[in-house]
């Protein structure tokens, strides 16, 4: 019995295998055989989680024939696999990928760092902060003294409980786009709201369009929900969004949804302007696609001169194109898993309506934990305290960065949570596997891009500063020589570094 659950074709592998490129090697630089540089690359496809997990290879016949390469090397490139326990094979049934025992399971996410492993790995993949303190203690202080009354009900609010969805609805009124309850549903983090509109509106093989490049665990959310994801480019630097590639593509492709992230773009921290969200409402209204706006970033400008736009959905007062999509979890905590959508009643009602069949609702002491943040002043002052810390941040590793990698290549944005780097054309999947080896994890461009794109990109948070910042960058900067002289083992072992 084959032991592989999906293929991978010739030529799809070879266009995986050609967008990792490193920079032309330099006078002395030895490079590695071609049957290594060939093991090597499909390995680091399978740590990206870019060719699954238990996917049969090509044949070595057809493989050859797709990179222009003799046999003997693609048969050398399979056996130096297998050695190294990416590869399995069974006479008649063929290859297929594997990991070695004691190894986790890639995946296209950014999956957070176990406690235990901080001692020694500096972690850049996931972009969130500690607690805001003491705010989390007294939010969790005040959401105990309303519990009481809550305790005496079954507990499940699938539109979540009706205080926080008036005080969701009020603050978007003080935005200035009027909102009744009735078109707010609380979820699960801004994750759960994504995952229920997908599931909605999306279906299996639904297109999906996405820009390119977007955050990486709701790209991966969009490809397990069955979405065929059709990425639009980014417009250069941090100047936003192509407009006439959107509206090329939203009225060719007519995907039925489109995910943007229009407030500090994760991961460039690209802003859009007012111009640019009404011409993308207006693109998404003549096509008939539905438009996701996730605004998790929208309150964390850290230059104080910063003039926010209006929220996206200003730009569709009937509701009929826009479904917004907030969350505690960037501008508060991660682990305050709080989100929420703001879209037409109707749509709130059918979302409701779905979540029976998924989790019912969401916790209800942490909803009133928020609850109490937005009523008390609270939030407000959290944030800024978030704001402060981000600030501090993005300063000093942008500085580090600067100082031990002068020849990568970034616009510092003015909000967010991000930092994307063009690492100098060194292969981000590379940096991502030598980074691992001397002690500081960071997510590679691939990532944040659909089929192989951005290898010349890895994404820094400003999660981190100071003393730690600087050593990240020494670590990065170790990893970058590693990848500049073509090692494949070895590396200096990671130190143990306490904050």
């Amino acid at each position: 019995m084959a032991q592989w659950t999906s293929a991978v074709g010739a030529a799809q592998l070879a266009r995986l295998l050609g967008s990792q490129q490193d920079r032309p090697a330099g006078p002395g630089t030895r490079r590695p055989p071609a049957y290594r540089a060939l093991a090597d690359g499909v390995r680091l496809l399978v740590l990206e989680g870019r060719v699954p997990v238990a996917a049969r290879l090509p044949a070595e016949r057809e493989l050859a024939l797709a990179l222009s390469v003799s046999r003997t090397t693609v048969a050398a490139a399979y056996e130096a696999l297998r050695g190294e326990g990416f590869l399995e094979s069974r006479r008649g049934a063929g290859s297929w990928t594997a990991v070695p025992a004691g190894n986790p399971v890639p995946a296209r996410g950014l999956e957070p760092l176990p406690p235990e492993a901080l001692g020694s790995m500096i972690d850049l993949g996931c972009a969130a902060l500690p607690a805001p303190e003491p705010w989390l203690t007294r939010a969790v202080q005040g959401a105990l003294e309303e519990l009481p009354p809550y305790a005496h009900t079954h507990g499940d609010y699938p539109a979540g409980l009706p205080a926080l969805r008036a005080m969701i609805a009020d603050r978007y009124t003080q935005r200035g786009i009027a909102t009744m309850p009735e078109q707010i549903m609380v979820t699960t983090g801004a994750m759960g709201a994504i995952d229920a509109i997908c599931h909605l509106f999306g279906g299996r093989g639904e297109r999906i369009a996405v820009e390119s490049p977007s955050y990486a665990n709701i790209l991966q959310l969009m490809r397990e929900a069955g979405a065929r994801l059709v990425p639009v480019a980014m417009a250069e630097g941090l100047t936003g969004w192509d407009l006439d590639r959107w509206r090329q593509v939203l009225r060719e492709a007519a995907p039925r949804i489109a995910y943007v992230v229009a407030d500090f773009h994760n991961p460039t921290g690209a802003l859009a302007d007012d111009d640019q969200r009404r011409r993308l409402v207006d693109a998404a209204r003549s096509a008939g696609t539905v438009l996701v706006a996730d605004e998790t970033m929208s309150e964390l400008w850290l230059d104080e001169d910063v003039e926010m736009p209006r929220p996206v959905c200003a730009f569709d007062p009937a509701g009929s194109t826009v479904i917004t999509v907030g969350s505690a979890s960037k501008a508060f905590w991660a682990g305050m898993r709080i989100g929420w959508v703001r879209a037409a009643p109707d749509v709130i009602r059918s979302l409701v309506a779905a979540r029976a069949y998924a989790d019912l609702g969401t916790p209800v002491l942490e909803q009133l934990a928020v609850n109490w943040l937005f009523g008390t002043g609270g939030w407000e002052e959290a944030v800024e305290l978030r704001r402060a810390q981000a600030r501090q941040n993005r300063d000093e590793l942008v500085d580090a960065v600067r100082r031990e990698l002068p020849g990568w290549e970034f616009e510092v944005p003015r909000g967010g949570l991000t930092l994307w780097v063009r690492t100098g054309g060194l292969s981000g999947s590379r940096l991502a596997e030598a980074g691992e080896r001397v002690g500081v994890r960071v997510p590679s461009g691939p990532r944040f891009g659909v089929d192989g794109a951005f290898e010349g990109y890895v994404r820094l948070p400003f999660t981190v500063g100071g003393a730690v910042a600087e050593e990240a960058a020494v670590r990065l900067a170790a990893a970058a020589r590693i990848v500049e002289t073509g090692g494949t083992s070895g590396g200096e072992a990671p130190r143990t570094f306490v904050a």
